[in-house]
């Protein structure tokens, strides 16, 4: 994987901004450094509808593509309701509504600090 010149948070910022951009609701960036060994921040949003969780998804891998940053990996399908970016120190979880309520990764992560969160 090639060096980024933007820091996670950076990163992770841009991912929120990008999501922001394609109307996600409930953004969540998560500092997940004290609680995680292998990413420093999470970032989940939710997307209404198959569409808009794909518009997400681009939007994100666009956004900070122009910035040089680029996945390591990516999981998921829409079938899935759950597409995953893998950005190393950042990892971008975009969920359908049911799959966010089924998954309750801040549940999960609820010892990582809430650095923002975007309703």
């Amino acid at each position: 994987m090639e060096a980024s010149l933007l820091e996670g948070i950076e990163v992770a910022r841009k991912a929120v901004d990008a999501a922001s951009e394609k109307q996600a609701s409930d953004i969540v960036l998560l500092d997940t450094r004290k609680v995680c060994s292998f990413a420093d921040y999470f970032v989940i949003c939710t997307g209404e509808t198959d569409r808009q969780v794909r518009a997400i998804y681009d939007e994100i891998e666009h956004s900070l593509k122009r910035e040089g940053v680029s996945p390591a990996h990516h999981e998921g399908t829409l079938d899935s309701g759950w597409l995953v970016l893998d950005y190393g120190d950042v990892i971008v979880h975009i969920f359908s509504t049911e799959e966010r309520e089924f998954y309750q990764l801040e549940k999960l992560w609820s010892q990582a600090d809430l650095v923002l969160r975007i309703q």
